[in-house]
């Protein structure tokens, strides 16, 4: 899917009695699963992952997708620097 390619896969994480599965919210398809030795290690690290980065949006962006947000952080940090080192 075209949309994933450029903005990145929005997994959603579930987890079933010792399974964790995960899934693209987009529908393209992408998606896994892994066993844990229990169930509660499974919901653990399910509701972990299944938290979205909204803080730090731009920071591990997809390249061309925010890459407009990329470079306003950078200058940003460019204009912090500066002011810090005059």
């Amino acid at each position: 899917m075209t949309r994933c390619r450029i903005l990145g896969h929005q997994f959603r994480f579930t987890a079933q009695g010792q399974v964790m599965s995960w899934s693209c919210a987009r529908g393209c398809g992408a998606g896994g699963s892994k066993a844990y030795p229990t169930a509660a290690h499974a919901r653990r690290y399910a509701a972990a992952f299944d938290q979205e980065d909204t803080g730090s949006l731009g920071e591990r962006a997809p390249l061309i997708g925010l890459l407009p947000l990329r470079l306003v952080r950078l200058v940003k940090r460019l204009r912090a620097g500066r002011a810090e080192s005059g």
